[in-house]
């Protein structure tokens, strides 16, 4: 049997959206020499919304969803690069503008977009070339969510990471509690989604995060690790492993002087990752697929068990702690973002509900008053 004319080869795709907010490209595969490979490539697919961070509008949603639909089906891509533009951030998560001013009270609504946000995550879990999430700055929030669904993550080491959930009115349940028990373990996941304090590139690589972490920034010519965190496995001032830790004191003052005279280089970041496409490249592709099936698969049995319920409990707390979370984060000031816990707490224990003045009482400009 020979080889089938083109022509005739179904298109199993599904119609694209266009959307300003998502980039797709086509880079030619290389071989780990560096050569071109003629009619292979591999798929990149952007995060353009820059001065929101990349967080993702509910039309960014729909793109993301078709682009890793067409680039599982392109006979001729090897591997699927995710990433974000700029170098400030990969994706911090949902558009808080958008959920703030459209979602906030509506769960209605908002149950119809998490319908959208967890076939973006399955559509990453389901392609069928292996997925290298570009961890081209801070990956917080759903940003860290869909960058746990990749396969691999290769992280430049200014970039920051976490969950912000119990923080901003929300819970995790877009995937971290169910990914990063999995990757980190119970304990380290449970820090991590509960107190919703951020950590380092190096840190996350250190607890299993990320396959690999770079140095971006250029100094005189050469690239140095972040001066920001202690890079070394050396103990903190309390007896804990400061490997990944935010430095203190004068060496963190001199870590941001370091900082004002380099300037950010992610050419390091994309060497890395094209290397590992290009490693990719050098197995057989559907021995790699039925690989990458079977190892997602703790993810995918947590994910798929939990997805449904989360959708349902999301939407519902949009009448509750979601609207006051995101309206605060929306409307405060860059600083004071966060509604006042303490108040919330007293109010609650008070008995009263949310029907009434609670929501207002809590809010930024109502801590000032």
């Amino acid at each position: 049997m020979g080889v089938p004319d083109t022509k005739f080869l179904k298109d199993h795709d599904l119609p694209a959206i266009s959307c300003t907010g998502v980039k797709v490209e086509k880079r030619a595969a290389r071989t780990p020499d560096g050569k071109e490979v003629p009619g292979l490539y591999n798929a990149w697919i952007w995060l353009d919304n820059p001065t929101q961070y990349n967080s993702y509008t509910t039309e960014m949603v729909k793109a993301v969803i078709l682009a890793f639909r067409a680039a599982s089906n392109a006979r001729d891509v090897s591997s699927v690069v995710f990433t974000g533009v700029g170098d400030k951030a990969f994706c911090t998560g949902g558009n808080t503008k958008e959920y703030a001013e459209y979602y906030a009270g509506h769960p209605q609504e908002y149950r119809q977009y998490m319908r959208l946000f967890n076939d973006m995550v399955s559509a990453i879990l389901a392609c069928d070339k292996p997925v290298i999430c570009r961890v081209n700055g801070m990956r917080i929030g759903g940003g860290q969510e869909i960058g746990m669904a990749c396969d691999f993550s290769v992280a430049q080491d200014l970039a920051r990471f976490g969950q912000a959930g119990p923080k901003h009115g929300s819970a995790p349940i877009g995937g971290a509690t169910d990914f990063l028990p999995v990757i980190a373990g119970a304990e380290r996941a449970m820090a991590a989604c509960v107190l919703c304090e951020p950590f380092s590139a190096h840190e996350a690589y250190h607890m299993g995060i990320l396959t690999d972490i770079v140095p971006a920034l250029k100094v005189d010519g050469r690239f140095v690790a972040n001066p920001l965190v202690e890079t070394q496995r050396v103990y903190d001032e309390f007896g804990r492993l400061a490997f990944g830790k935010p430095k203190t004191g004068a060496a963190l003052a001199a870590g941001k002087e370091m900082m004002k005279k380099g300037s950010v280089d992610l050419s390091m970041l994309d060497q890395v990752v094209e290397a590992l496409c290009a490693k990719i490249l050098l197995t057989f592709p559907d021995c790699t697929t039925k690989t990458l099936e079977e190892l997602r698969k703790p993810k995918l049995e947590a994910w798929n068990r939990n997805k449904e319920d989360a959708r349902a409990w999301l939407a519902l707390n949009m009448m509750t702690e979601a609207r006051a979370g995101f309206v605060a984060f929306n409307e405060g000031s860059k600083d004071d973002r966060e509604v006042d816990f303490v108040k919330l707490r007293q109010k609650l224990a008070a008995g009263e509900g949310w029907v009434g003045t609670l929501h207002d009482a809590i809010q930024p400009k109502a801590k000032k008053a």
